[in-house]
């Protein structure tokens, strides 16, 4: 069985960890916060205090917030290529622009290491599910050698591409779509619930239509309805970030995005109004206009 490192331990490289460590993979993880290595340990893996504890992994999964993380986390003073042996592979599971995805292959390059740029969709819950979207470009034949641990974490994996930066540029492109989702329904429930219509009527009605009758839907209407604004493992911040990847995709390829753009800067409303929040809580930012709350 493959040594499997996961640096990142957030809520989505933990869950990722978790269903890694229940593949029966040996996994050892790494964090700057000690006590997410230490849940790890507690659910056991090993916690590492440094990159170079990883030495021994035949994989490991990069799951950080920037493409400035990667970056120093693969090829940095302590990165991960001074340690890992070479045949190794390294999978960028975290979501950068496609050129900082490249700019980390071109760092690497000669030191006998595979890249793997597989970011993925399904947040929080996919990652503790092990039900991740993984969009995979790489080497046909690293894509193959490495599909027991994708397959641990993720439920459905595309090979999207030969060329490192094709996974990026793919959800850059998905991202947009959930982005205008997303304001889609806020918007909607903000907008009957001003007009007088109760909570719970919208949610049936909705659900009932073949655009609205999805899990994304009704996942993100119960958090609203029920007031779940915080700590459900959503943060604005991170859709900020990626809808920001998909408008510099945008401009470096001088593609208007009219809508992407506007739900960009109502993310952008929503995380100046509420920086704690999580992305249903922008709806509140709606409210404020109306008086009237979205709930059952």
């Amino acid at each position: 069985m493959k040594n499997v490192g996961v640096v990142g331990l957030g809520n989505m490289g933990m869950g990722m960890a978790k269903n890694l460590l229940a593949a029966g993979f040996s996994v050892t993880g790494f964090d700057l916060r000690r006590e997410r290595g230490q849940m790890l340990a507690e659910r056991g893996g090993k916690s590492a205090k440094s990159l170079a504890e990883l030495a021994d992994a035949d994989v490991v999964f990069v799951m950080v917030m920037t493409g400035a993380q990667v970056m120093e986390v693969v090829a940095g003073e302590g990165g991960l290529m001074r340690f890992l042996r070479a045949g190794a592979s390294i999978i960028v599971s975290a979501t950068i622009q496609p050129a900082e995805m490249r700019a980390v292959e071109d760092a690497i390059a000669g030191s006998g290491l595979h890249l793997i740029d597989s970011p993925v969709s399904g947040g929080q819950p996919g990652a503790e599910a092990g039900t991740l979207t993984m969009m995979v470009a790489a080497e046909t034949p690293v894509f193959e050698n490495n599909q027991d641990v994708l397959r641990a974490v993720g439920e459905k994996i595309f090979h999207v591409g030969e060329e490192v930066g094709m996974g990026q540029t793919v959800k850059a492109s998905l991202q947009a779509l959930i982005g205008v989702s997303f304001v889609g329904i806020f918007e909607s429930l903000a907008l009957g619930a001003a007009a007088g219509v109760k909570g719970e009527t919208l949610f049936k009605v909705f659900s009932s239509t073949h655009v609205a009758n999805t899990p994304f839907f009704k996942s993100c209407a119960a958090h609203i309805m029920e007031r779940e604004f915080e700590d459900t493992g959503s943060h604005i911040s991170t859709m900020v970030k990626d809808i920001g990847i998909s408008m510099a995709l945008a401009r470096e390829k001088g593609m208007p995005l009219f809508a992407t753009g506007a739900a960009h800067e109502l993310f952008q409303a929503g995380i100046s109004r509420f920086p704690e929040g999580d992305n249903w809580a922008i709806v509140k930012l709606l409210e404020e206009f109306s008086g009237v709350e979205v709930k059952w």
